[in-house]
């Protein structure tokens, strides 16, 4: 563990930091797809993502579910220390977007950490302002930008993820992301098409 500890965090831990984390962390190796939280659970660990991706999702009383943002490799969730910091219920849905790799710190240590070494200081403070910024992102998108530049976002935003031109997802799966239905995005989809900005195909969209 000490090996990729170095490779993720050596330039924002010091080595004793890292020496501690790897003595207390629990390694996850999750596929696609697997919750990792919901809504009512307490949270017992922090998770640092190692690799892969993570989509948190708001779900509301209709179980219709709106995607906040996505934690990447280097990443934790501001909504989980915020669950962890003041033993509250989850708020949110977490799920795998790809295989993910991720270190899960108990709780007992954040505190601990927070007073002992000032670069965890500076992680907690920088992860709750990105993931803030991107908070405002989905707001903004939501309040100011049609469906139609929603849906380029998204798309956008998924080939930064996966690093690639091919989008392996359904039609339904994008609706449940951006809070519509899936008739809405197959048509914008084909419009997008018809101005060549993409191309479908069966299993999956591609990009062009």
């Amino acid at each position: 563990m000490i090996k990729e500890l170095n490779e993720y965090y050596r330039s924002q831990f010091e080595p004793a930091l890292i020496e501690e984390i790897s003595q207390v962390a629990t390694l996850l190796e999750v596929p696609e797809g697997q919750e990792l939280m919901k809504p009512g659970q307490y949270i017992k660990s922090m998770p640092l993502l190692l690799s892969g991706s993570i989509k948190i999702m708001r779900p509301d009383a209709k179980g219709d579910e709106l995607l906040l943002y996505h934690l990447e490799r280097g990443d934790t969730c501001a909504m989980t220390m915020t669950c962890c910091m003041g033993n509250t219920k989850s708020e949110i849905r977490a799920v795998t977007e790809t295989p993910s790799k991720l270190l899960m710190i108990p709780i007992g240590k954040m505190e601990e950490w927070s007073s002992k070494y000032k670069t965890w200081r500076n992680f907690v403070f920088s992860s709750y302002h990105a993931r803030m910024m991107e908070l405002l992102e989905s707001v903004d998108n939501i309040a100011f930008n049609n469906m139609d530049e929603r849906l380029e976002n998204y798309l956008n935003d998924k080939i930064k993820i996966l690093n690639s031109k091919h989008i392996y997802t359904t039609h339904k799966n994008i609706a449940a992301d951006l809070n519509t239905s899936r008739v809405v995005i197959s048509r914008l989809l084909k419009k997008m098409e018809n101005k060549n900005k993409i191309k479908l195909h069966r299993s999956f969209i591609e990009t062009l």
